[in-house]
């Protein structure tokens, strides 16, 4: 069930309702209840994957909590970390794993047999093991006690708003939610819907309007050359962006109706001056994730720098892994901790403190970087990345007709003069100019726009929902990029 679906339209309106009107006792039945329905509308068979994860880390937290050997309890906590891996391991990684060495082997003439299986891989499952995961390490740790009632820790791990695609909760803020009695806040609600129509015009209006550019140039890319190719790079960026953040939004307006407070995911990350400030402000709950889980138990930077330089790469790398089930993947997670190193090498700092202009200026290079290595995170091989990098300026010697080149490269694949025109006009410069806003009053744009009168607030969502309705395209449900994951 896509959030942008007729299906969800039907389904939140009706949860929404009965969740407010039943006594709290029974809410978080109706809520488990809703995650099933949720799940598997979109395979029934789903449905084993995501129940195994939520017994596995339930019966492994209490386990761990009631074992007093340190060393029983060891390798209780290995034993149960493997186990919950496996099916994000064999469903996602085995055929990567298997023509990686089928590779290496052909090197000295040893010959595999290609892997032709289709495993099923149950969306969001990369999403909700993260999130058991997490709960499992902070019972072991001592830093949360394990959850005995059933009911309230499936609802933890199976919250149709964060199912799918996050963002990634934490135990020790999400159950306590689940079990305090709440009673209806229109300020709330209002908050949820307006946020909701935040994320749904970021997907609808610009995610997707540059995604039918991008997918095309990205499907047939000899075709294509210099200035087509620029604008596939930061189309790119700007589409990837506003569709995982315009879920994330949609996500957290959907939790705010019923009284959820999910985590903060997504805060202006393009308007980052380094790489490490760009991954504060990026996909925050998994960075925090990886933070937490692997970088400083790997010793963080209180190590000696080798060894620090060391555990960047080690958490970056696995963070590509964890994105796809690719070397390009790979590479990209190696960029972005080479990135880092380099940084912390010159002492490059964030320029917080700086003005407008100077953080723009200083901003600049850190976008360049993110879009050239969103290359290969979107390109489908190598290939097609190093084809991308190496026709980028072909024809630049001619500026003018560099650039004429690449806008009717995009009109020549359906955009036409008036998409374009439409896109620029109604789609980009509105988020722009949002998000400037809001960046220069150190806000997320929702917290920006509830804090005008609410005669202008009423009238910028009004506009929104409108450019919504006129622009999305009609009777076509694009899947979130973030669902493949």
């Amino acid at each position: 069930m896509l959030f942008q679906s007729i299906k969800f339209a039907v389904f939140l309106p009706i949860v929404f309702i009965l969740y407010w009107l039943l006594p709290h006792r029974f809410r978080y039945v109706l809520l488990l209840a809703a995650n099933a329905v949720f799940y598997l509308s979109w395979d029934i068979r789903y449905g084993a994957f995501l129940l195994f994860a939520t017994l596995v880390s339930y019966f492994a937290a209490l386990a761990l909590e009631r074992c007093s050997r340190p060393a029983t309890k060891k390798w209780l906590f290995v034993l149960s970390i493997l186990v919950s891996l496996t099916p994000l391991l064999v469903f996602k990684y085995t055929k990567f794993f298997f023509d990686s060495a089928a590779a290496v082997l052909s090197v000295f003439s040893v010959r595999l047999h290609p892997f032709t299986a289709k495993l099923l891989l149950p969306v969001g499952i990369s999403f909700y093991t993260f999130q058991s995961l997490g709960y499992l390490i902070d019972v072991a740790k001592q830093r949360i006690k394990a959850e005995r009632h059933f009911g309230y820790y499936a609802l933890f791990v199976t919250f149709f708003p964060q199912l799918l695609s996050g963002p990634i909760g934490r135990a020790e803020s999400l159950l306590p939610q689940y079990k305090q009695e709440r009673f209806f806040s229109y300020a709330q609600a209002t908050e949820g819907l307006k946020q909701m129509v935040w994320g749904f015009f970021k997907k609808l209006v610009v995610a997707d309007a540059l995604a039918a550019y991008v997918d095309l140039v990205y499907g047939n890319l000899s075709k294509y050359q210099g200035f087509s190719l620029v604008l596939i790079v930061f189309f790119y960026s700007i589409q990837i962006y506003c569709d995982f953040s315009g879920y994330t939004d949609i996500a957290i307006g959907s939790a705010k109706l019923l009284g959820i407070s999910l985590p903060e995911n997504f805060r202006l990350p393009y308007f980052s001056t380094s790489i490490r400030e760009f991954w504060s402000r990026w996909h925050i709950s998994l960075s925090t994730w990886f933070r937490d889980y692997l970088y400083i138990p790997l010793g963080g930077s209180r190590v000696a720098k080798p060894r620090h330089y060391f555990n960047l790469l080690v958490t970056f790398l696995v963070s590509g892994l964890w994105h796809g089930a690719s070397w390009t993947f790979l590479l990209w997670g190696g960029l972005h901790a080479l990135a880092q190193i380099l940084e912390k090498m010159l002492g490059i700092r964030s320029a917080r403190e700086k003005g407008t202009i100077t953080r723009l200026l200083r901003a600049l290079p850190v976008f360049l970087f993110v879009s050239a290595a969103w290359v290969f995170f979107r390109a489908e091989s190598f290939s097609d990345a190093i084809y991308v990098f190496s026709h980028l300026f072909s024809g630049i010697t001619h500026p003018l007709a560099y650039l004429k080149a690449g806008f009717l490269g995009a009109c020549g694949i359906g955009m036409g003069k008036a998409a374009l025109l439409n896109l620029v006009l109604f789609a980009l410069l509105p988020l722009i100019v949002t998000e400037f806003a809001a960046e220069k009053h150190i806000q997320s744009p929702i917290a920006y726009l509830s804090g005008r009168k609410p005669v202008v607030q009423w009238i910028v969502f009004l506009i929104l929902v409108c450019l919504t309705v006129f622009l999305s395209k009609k009777g076509v449900a694009a899947e979130f990029v973030y669902l493949q994951f």
